[in-house]
């Protein structure tokens, strides 16, 4: 399929994990892509393999909590293609800190990377985004429940999906969607940095009735769709993919 075909797509956090497979997978399908990241070495890095060099990606050093970053993004942007087809705001970072534990530095960075980022980044994007163009949040399955462990994180994650319902009303009259995806446990390098005991891993998969770790490629699959024509009447929406872990039982009640 080449759905994005000669359209352009803005992808925060797209050196790596689901950001990185969300940007092959467009290019894949015919977009012009621009990613970004923190960290140069490694945004030159995440451009060369996804081929830099045949000029449909566009990579731009950008910390999703930094205004002027964010509004250096957005003229690179508009230098390089005068206009945005999607945009997917994917840029996050992962705080699993119990309640009691949280200091404010650790509340004020998850929140500016998560949510204010998320927020700023989509309202910086608007002058850019065409007519009928299409915005997807990348939240999290903890918005959909209780996680004593990742209060801030979660709670970050649930404010940027009710973005998606917010905005994808107020801009409805451009035809524009806006919609968020929530990844399970996804076998990313921020998964492998916050699940650090091999003996985990078990434990975590017999939570997901599918038994396994979702790979970035299931979420970049429904990051495509909802940025696509063929979402063309979906906004406010969010779509779980986490192997049905949201929708089960714990596993010690399904037996």
């Amino acid at each position: 399929m080449k759905r994005f075909t000669n359209k352009t797509v803005l992808i925060t956090g797209g050196t790596s994990g689901i950001g990185f497979s969300a940007a092959r997978r467009l290019l894949d399908e015919g977009a012009h892509v621009i990613i970004t990241g923190r960290d140069q070495p490694r945004l030159d890095a995440a451009a060369d393999r996804l081929g830099s060099g045949t000029e449909r990606v566009l990579a731009v050093r950008a910390d999703a909590g930094a205004q002027a970053d964010l509004d250096l993004l957005m003229r690179r942007a508009g230098e390089w293609r005068g206009s945005l087809d999607a945009v997917f705001a994917n840029a996050g970072v992962a705080s699993f800190v119990p309640g009691d534990s949280v200091t404010e530095a650790d509340f004020d960075h998850t929140v500016d990377v998560n949510f204010k980022g998320v927020f700023f980044t989509v309202t910086k994007a608007l002058p850019l985004l065409r007519e009928g163009g299409s915005v997807v949040i990348n939240a999290s399955w903890t918005l959909h429940r209780g996680l004593p462990a990742a209060s801030v994180y979660a709670a970050s994650k649930a404010a940027v999906h009710n973005l998606a319902r917010t905005l994808g009303t107020g801009l409805a009259p451009r035809g524009i969607r806006v919609n968020s995806v929530s990844p399970g446990y996804i076998d990313t390098d921020m998964y492998r940095g916050v699940v650090t005991d091999p003996g985990a891993e078990p434990r975590i998969t017999a939570e997901v009735p599918l038994g396994l770790l979702g790979h970035p490629d299931d979420v970049a699959a429904a990051v495509a769709f909802l940025a696509s024509d063929d979402a063309s009447y979906i906004t406010g929406q969010d779509l779980v993919i986490d192997g049905g872990l949201v929708a089960s039982a714990p596993a010690a009640l399904r037996d």
